[in-house]
């Protein structure tokens, strides 16, 4: 994977957080929400 690749990626995913936390219902997060839906993301990145 070359260093632009890499930036895409993380970008990808900043990017999939940020509409995780606008387009949820809530306005607050509690810590072990926000690892929750870190751990989605990353479970699902796993299996692409």
């Amino acid at each position: 994977m070359t260093e632009k690749e890499r930036q895409d990626t993380k970008m990808a995913t900043l990017y999939e957080l940020r509409l995780l936390f606008t387009n949820g219902e809530k306005q607050e997060y509690s810590i072990e929400e926000i690892v929750e839906l870190l751990d989605k993301i990353a479970m699902a990145k796993d299996q692409k």
